[in-house]
């Protein structure tokens, strides 16, 4: 009965209390109608997810929300040395068809969206048989080590949260 009413408590929760954040108010007011629209959009939303995200593992999320911080931080380092050194270091971008044994559609559009958050690296283009996905590389020096890199730190563990 209560996920009919609220299928994702969670992101209602959050709802709500942006809403009261945004208002910086508690007044009744504004808590009743950030409570109709907590209930109200994931209701509304609903038939717009219809296969729910199942975090299996959710260990291996945090771990891996730890990496991606730390890849990040690191990346940002690296983006910065390709960026201010010399134009033979600035020259080296490509693109990378990396295969995929991830198949989840929430793994799929996670790995995307890491890919794209961390710097020097952007999602491009997932095949539509979901068999790989195009990525431009800042820094392309060994296609493999990316390829590599990517399915060891990101695509596994996803496969271990969401399959």
């Amino acid at each position: 009965m209560i996920r009919r009413i609220l299928p994702w408590p969670l992101t209602s929760l959050f709802l709500l209390a942006m809403w009261l954040l945004l208002n910086q108010t508690l007044s009744l007011g504004h808590i009743l109608l950030g409570a109709l629209l907590a209930v109200g959009i994931p209701l509304w939303t609903a038939p717009l997810r219809p296969v729910r995200a199942r975090l299996r593992r959710p260990a291996v999320a945090v771990k891996l929300l730890g990496v991606v911080i730390l890849d990040s931080i690191k990346s940002n380092f690296d983006v910065a040395r390709v960026i201010l050194g010399s134009k033979a270091k600035r020259d080296n971008s490509g693109f990378i068809r990396m295969p995929l044994a991830l198949q989840d559609p929430h793994g799929l559009t996670t790995l995307a969206l890491i890919l794209t958050a961390i710097p020097g690296t952007v999602c491009i283009e997932l095949a539509d048989d979901k068999s790989w996905l195009l990525i431009h590389v800042l820094d392309l020096n060994d296609e493999q080590f990316w390829i590599d890199t990517i399915r060891t730190r990101y695509e596994q563990p996803l496969m271990e949260i969401f399959e």
